[in-house]
């Protein structure tokens, strides 16, 4: 029995030595955002109901989000155009599973709604580097203050 590959996702984790409430704030709070990903600015807080938009330099042009659910500390969902490879918008899962009696956080990123195309694959991996580089970002940003993505693709 063959099975018909019909729509493409990915999911990247990573450790963050921060609690799953100061993780979770790093990315729902836009001004954080801004600081380690967002580096066009972020506005709004994702949160229920809010008119969020996420600005990328490296990437121009205001990208509206809409937040699905918002269950602090433990888990973020929302939904945004994707531009290419998907016939309308994507939904990206983040979930903070707090560990090691809660001095670390585990942190994953779901994404899906690709297209199985040539296209939709393309921009399902360039956003699998995208969201990697973000954990990246935030566990630095988060443990030490530092901006990753200050000149990193620009």
């Amino acid at each position: 029995m063959s099975h018909q590959l019909s729509e493409l996702s990915f999911t990247v984790s990573g450790r963050v030595a921060r609690p799953a409430a100061e993780v979770y704030e790093a990315v729902a709070d836009p001004e954080q955002l801004s600081h380690y990903f967002t580096t066009g600015g972020a506005r709004g807080r994702l949160e229920q109901g809010a008119d969020v938009t996420w600005d990328f330099a490296d990437f121009p042009g205001r990208f509206p989000v809409t937040v699905v659910e918002a269950d602090p500390p433990q888990k973020l969902v929302i939904r945004w155009e994707a531009r290419a490879g998907v016939a309308s918008e994507t939904t990206t899962t983040f979930e903070f599973e707090p560990i090691d009696d809660g001095a670390r956080t585990l942190v994953t990123i779901t994404e899906s709604a690709w297209e199985a195309t040539a296209d939709g694959a393309k921009h399902a991996f360039g956003n699998c580097e995208g969201w990697t580089g973000m954990l990246a970002a935030l566990k630095v940003w988060v443990e030490h203050g530092i901006n990753l993505r200050d000149g990193f693709y620009a």
